[in-house]
């Protein structure tokens, strides 16, 4: 039996018909890129939620003035009625 040279496919090798795994190089990656990239993604997700927010306390806020203003009305139109 002679030993497993580079031009020679291993066991594992005949009978696996996947291809290999991609491996991911730690060294293309700064841990300075994707930290800035985290900070945009964040920064964006909170843009959107302030604006989500303001946009929501601006309809709550109508709805309340709408309904008081209906509370107003049936109190007046029960208390001239009297």
């Amino acid at each position: 039996m002679s030993g497993n040279s580079s031009h020679e496919t291993s066991w594992a090798d005949q009978w696996d018909y996947n291809p290999d795994p991609a491996v991911y190089d730690h060294s293309k990656d700064s841990s300075s890129d994707s930290t800035a990239k985290y900070k945009q993604k964040v920064g964006e997700g909170l843009g959107k939620t302030k604006q989500v927010a303001s946009t929501g306390i601006k309809k709550v806020k109508e709805g309340t003035s709408v309904g008081f203003r209906w509370i107003k009305d049936k109190y007046q139109k029960t208390t001239q009625k009297h």
